[in-house]
């Protein structure tokens, strides 16, 4: 199942608005994280039209709440570098061929940050990957219900040609958790030069297998083969 997910959202017309793009695509489960407006005022519901049932379902929780996630996906403006890996995105036609190769049952959150600043660096950290409208450098940042309307058409026109589900189990959070335990155990017992190379060879290793939306068999694959070289 996926969720979109938005993060401290400042203005109800926009919640309203996020729930009718939701609407137009096929997508239900909409959640608040600590959010600033009401979801339920009239300036919400008139938004979102068609989609009011959006909005009365709509979970209100705080950060934690993204814990029982297998995947999470940030969306960002601000661009990274090889340099700067929590940051480094992929585009939304990237993002839809990568969830047309996940199951059904995999819970994936689309997060979405503040209409004024976006997602912190702690909470980027929190996704295992990241993705970026591409627009003018000039003036990149997109009014939110906009950004979620992109995403999510790119989605639903994906799951249109592949649909989702038609493949073999997909990894679920507790074998990605224990994939990146093995990793942390392998790094600890590795000598790096500075601490700082040993958290980059963490962040790469955690962004590679977030990305990869491997199934449960190549997940055991993996293990196996950490299991060899520690």
């Amino acid at each position: 199942m996926m969720s979109v997910v938005l993060v401290e959202p400042e203005k109800a017309g926009n919640i309203g608005a996020v729930a009718r793009a939701m609407k137009n695509f096929d997508f239900k489960d909409l959640i608040l994280i600590n959010p600033k407006a009401d979801h339920l005022s009239k300036e919400s519901m008139d938004r979102a039209s068609h989609a009011k049932d959006v909005l009365k379902k709509a979970k209100k929780a705080d950060i934690s709440y993204l814990e029982g996630f297998d995947h999470i996906i940030g969306t960002t403006s601000k661009l990274g570098s090889d340099y700067n890996m929590p940051r480094v995105p992929i585009t939304p036609k990237q993002l839809a061929e990568k969830l047309s190769e996940t199951g059904k049952k995999s819970r994936i959150a689309l997060l979405f940050g503040r209409e004024c600043t976006g997602l912190t660096n702690e909470e980027i950290k929190r996704c295992d990957f990241i993705v970026s409208i591409p627009s003018s450098k000039r003036y990149p940042a997109m009014n939110l219900s906009h950004s979620v309307a992109i995403l999510l058409y790119e989605i639903y026109s994906a799951q249109g040609k592949n649909k989702i589900g038609d493949i073999a189990a997909p990894i679920t959070d507790i074998e990605k958790k224990q994939i990146l335990k093995m990793v942390d155990d392998i790094l600890d017992s590795m000598e790096f030069g500075t601490k700082e190379k040993k958290e980059t060879q963490r962040i790469l290793w955690k962004r590679m297998i977030g990305k990869s939306f491997m199934t449960r068999r190549e997940a055991f694959a993996l293990m196996g083969f950490l299991k060899k070289i520690k």
